[in-house]
């Protein structure tokens, strides 16, 4: 049996923020990077988190527009990057209990 998104939806939240903050993302591109890495998110999922996690001020977003078309993209806030480095302390402790028999 294969553990749906819901168990790895905080990895994926930790994984947009820690993209955004390299360089501003955008919805396909995310989903594209994620499914790289074997997630299979639809728009319908990745949007909500991108949302929620722009709501809570870990992202913000801004159109960039080329031409005739736009393009929502977006970038970790302040507060966003701080939970990152919180977030990376808390699961590099976590994940060497996960893996210390092994």
């Amino acid at each position: 049996m294969v553990a749906s998104n819901a168990i790895y939806s905080g990895l994926i939240r930790l994984h947009i923020l820690h993209h955004a903050s390299k360089e501003p993302i955008f919805g396909l591109g995310i989903i594209e990077e994620l499914g790289r890495h074997g997630y299979r998110l639809s728009a319908g999922t990745l949007y909500p988190l991108l949302h929620g996690l722009e709501r809570e001020g870990y992202l913000r977003s801004f159109e960039k527009r080329k031409g005739r078309h736009a393009r929502r993209l977006y970038k970790v806030t302040s507060k966003g990057r701080q939970a990152l480095r919180e977030a990376k302390s808390r699961v590099r402790e976590l994940f060497a209990e996960l893996f210390e028999d092994e």
